[in-house]
């Protein structure tokens, strides 16, 4: 390269780097609008996701009467020690683990199922009313789902050898039929019965919503493979395996990164408002934990103990996340970050 061209490249160069911020406000001022609608998101996660990251420090301060989070005095890690030695949190913990993998390996295969079955109807608007049959589950409040279940799981027959009376739910008429549980016994109560109806609401709440991204991902193909392949004779269980998954494999690897972020993350609420103290060796998790420390008798104790806890959780979480990346990342060359 030429004396002149070196430095013809260097004055570019100092020019571009000179008006870098301009160019930036440009960009910015050409597309305001949209950044104005990212606002309020971004209020959101300082609001709700920052700030209470410093409530964290209450898993190594002792709570002191009339002192702020950030004032309090330094307890070390007392209540990480505490928090190792105590058994409930090791059930939680294998609870949550337990129930989050058989999510992972029940839940995850079918809304990918789904995305398949309705690339494959053709009739548009038969297709939208399954696909909206299948949506509203998850437009339900948690209440509303946990109320059906346990309408469907309630058990009013107390006396022993008694029919099963017409006020049963009816997953109580049809366990009694297959003497599946005892005449007065209450499936949601009961420990080996806990974890398949969780999962199965859970699957029942959350596929069809969840196969949008996935019928997306299907409709991105184009049709010209599919031709290609059915030139080549390919069935169409052999289209679906050699055209439509491979297609999918990125969007396949960034949905199963977050998912497995989220293995201990199960939400306290439907939990809690199917469980009682009989089903806590099955259905206790770190989150319904969490809330039994944190409102339990009140005392700091407690509340510190909680917060341990939930800050073990989502470092595990973390480690979950930034494993699962760099494996996919190795593996397809497809990763979050």
């Amino acid at each position: 390269m030429s004396l002149d061209a070196t430095k013809a490249s260097e004055e570019i160069l100092e020019e571009l780097e000179r008006t870098k911020w301009k160019r930036v406000g440009k960009e910015l001022l050409k597309d305001w609008r949209l950044y104005v609608l990212l606002v309020p998101l971004l209020v959101f996660m300082f609001m709700f996701k920052y700030l209470p990251i410093r409530g964290v420090l209450q898993a190594f301060k002792i709570n002191e009467e009339n002192v702020t989070v950030m004032n309090d005095s330094w307890y070390g890690l007392i209540y990480v020690k505490q928090l190792f030695q105590n058994n409930d949190f090791w059930r939680a913990l294998r609870n949550t683990f337990v129930n989050s993998m058989y999510g992972l390996v029940f839940g995850f295969p079918i809304p990918i199922f789904l995305a398949l079955l309705f690339s494959e109807i053709k009739s548009y608007g038969y297709r939208s009313v399954i696909q909206v049959c299948t949506y509203l589950p998850k437009f339900l409040s948690t209440v509303v789902t946990t109320s059906i279940i346990t309408l469907w799981c309630k058990n009013e027959t107390v006396i022993p050898g008694a029919a099963a009376t017409g006020s049963n739910g009816l997953l109580t008429k049809m366990f009694l039929a297959f003497n599946w549980i005892n005449p007065g016994e209450n499936i949601l109560r009961t420990t080996k019965f806990f974890r398949p109806i969780y999962q199965i609401s859970g699957v029942w709440e959350a596929s069809g919503y969840g196969s949008i991204v996935y019928f997306a991902a299907v409709l991105a193909i184009s049709p010209t493979n599919y031709e290609a392949a059915k030139i080549d004779g390919a069935s169409k269980i052999q289209q679906i395996r050699y055209v439509t998954l491979p297609s999918m494999a990125p969007t396949l690897s960034i949905m199963l990164i977050m998912r497995i972020g989220q293995i201990l993350n199960i939400g306290y609420e439907k939990v809690m408002l199917l469980y009682d103290t009989s089903s806590y060796e099955t259905a206790d998790v770190i989150s319904t934990f969490v809330y039994r420390q944190q409102q339990g008798d009140g005392t700091a104790s407690n509340y510190m103990l909680g917060t341990a806890a939930d800050l073990f959780n989502s470092l595990i979480a973390m480690c979950l996340v930034l494993g699962a990346n760099a494996i996919s990342r190795r593996v397809s060359d497809t990763s979050l970050f």
